[in-house]
């Protein structure tokens, strides 16, 4: 198999395609794309998240570069993808990071990070594929720099994070480590602060567990356990890399990272920050009710928190984020960060006196509307059969009996049945699989519109 891009990096079974001669393969390539655009004097960082021998091919990656005449810095322990984004702006380096996210525990990944500090776009990609086995001469001042990248992002944070304020909450803190990349990051920035908090998986094990390391309901029942049984406690998680959030409030509920994103928005502009918000195609209907309720200009994307960040980069963006986790904000990095989410869900709290069921509550009183989403995910046999249905999809009219007012193909077919109800479809970036999402303001109707779609 080729190596090729995803949304967020390339991802493998490790010891088949994800192997040391790939490795050797894609950091050659990733190191000619470096030396082409900025020379042998750009620093490469190199980092890892706690998978089965992601220290290893990291170390064997940044050997690479340094025998090619790179000054490579190389994470001295498991780094979070934000940490280390944010000190390749700091650096103004480029950075790799040896990461599957929330994938499976067999699976390994490289992430490339531009200086811009941001997930990699499809033209930087498309080069760096191109260049797969075309080689280029070495430098001469190879240097290998073991560093660790947590010092200089706490101190980052304290710029735009009221630690003072969150420490007035009397809300009970849990965060579960889920054995990711976080461990020894959002624990000692909370231990640092003297903010009190429980804990639990607050060890690495590259099997996750036995579950995986995403952090949604089905991984997280320990969480949402503790956080039912402790009075007055919000629970908060990270994935694998720790570039997502997923967040459990008062109730013990899931919180979606679509209100969170609407939350943050919210209180950001409290906190006087100015511009517009940048959401995915598969964002929420309740984000863009709340924007325009709070005169906010919305920037939509194709999804991928690649879209996402070019467009922070471009404009002037209060918040950005996506769907499935991920977002960042004004002043940080164009790279989503769980550990920055979490943070700013506690100072959201502690600035309003409010527990998180309030802020969900008053969230849904100013939109209106609560919303339901659902996704279908249709197996198919080829590219050319997703092609014809997608093709198929922009020509429908009506669904039942309900007009369709807009049609959006940015990425799939975005269908709007009125300002309450969305049907995305998508083809999935990685196989032949097209994926159907509905979001409406009822269950009934979420159900009605489940049954009438028929591709």
């Amino acid at each position: 198999m080729g190596i090729k891009f995803g949304t967020d990096g390339w991802r493998a079974i490790l010891g088949k395609d994800f192997n040391g001669e790939n490795v050797e393969r894609l950091t050659i390539a990733i190191g000619k794309y470096i030396a082409d655009n900025f020379g042998y004097d750009k620093p490469v960082l190199v980092g890892y998240d706690p998978r089965n021998k992601a220290d290893e091919y990291s170390a064997f990656c940044a050997n690479v570069l340094k025998a090619k005449g790179f000054k490579v810095y190389f994470s001295s322990r498991v780094v979070p993808t934000p940490v280390l984004a944010y000190n390749a702006k700091l650096k103004n380096a480029c950075a790799i990071m040896f990461t599957a996210s929330h994938n499976p525990p067999e699976y390994l990944g490289i992430k490339f990070i531009p200086d811009y500090a941001g997930p990699a776009t499809s033209e930087i990609t498309d080069e760096i594929i191109k260049d797969l086995d075309k080689g280029f001469p070495s430098g001469n001042n190879g240097k290998f720099i073991k560093t660790d990248f947590g010092i200089k992002y706490y101190e980052h944070l304290d710029k735009i994070i009221d630690f003072e304020k969150i420490k007035e909450l009397k809300t009970n803190i849990i965060y579960d480590g889920l054995y990711s990349a976080s461990i020894g990051y959002f624990d000692e920035i909370l231990k640092q602060k003297n903010i009190p908090f429980q804990s639990l998986h607050l060890y690495h094990d590259f099997q996750f567990g036995g579950g995986m390391p995403d952090p949604k309901p089905r991984f997280l029942k320990d969480l949402i356990t503790k956080v039912k049984n402790t009075p007055n406690s919000v629970g908060f998680a990270n994935d694998g890399d720790a570039d997502r959030f997923g967040i459990i409030n008062e109730n013990g509920e899931y919180v979606s990272p679509n209100e969170i994103i609407a939350i943050l928005l919210k209180h950001l502009l409290e906190k006087g920050y100015k511009g517009s918000i940048v959401k995915t195609v598969g964002s929420s209907i309740l984000i863009d009710i709340v924007a325009k309720k709070l005169d906010v200009d919305i920037i939509e994307t194709p999804v991928g928190f690649k879209y996402v960040g070019e467009a922070m980069r471009k404009n002037q963006v209060i918040i950005g984020g996506e769907e499935s986790g991920g977002l960042s904000i004004q002043g940080h990095i164009p790279e989503k960060d769980g550990l920055l989410a979490n943070l700013l869900v506690l100072e959201a709290m502690a600035y309003s006196g409010k527990s998180l069921v309030e802020l969900q509550n008053e969230l849904y009183e100013l939109a209106e509307n609560k919303f339901y989403n659902d996704r279908i995910d249709l197996k198919l046999d080829n590219q050319k059969e997703i092609k014809q249905i997608i093709k198929k999809v922009q020509t429908f009219k009506t669904i039942g009996k309900y007009n369709i007012t807009d049609v959006d193909t940015k990425d799939g077919v975005k269908l709007m049945l009125g300002q309450k109800t969305k049907i995305l479809v998508r083809p999935s970036g990685t196989e032949p699989l097209l994926r159907i999402y509905f979001e409406t303001n009822s269950e009934e109707k979420l159900e009605y519109f489940k049954n009438e779609f028929v591709v």
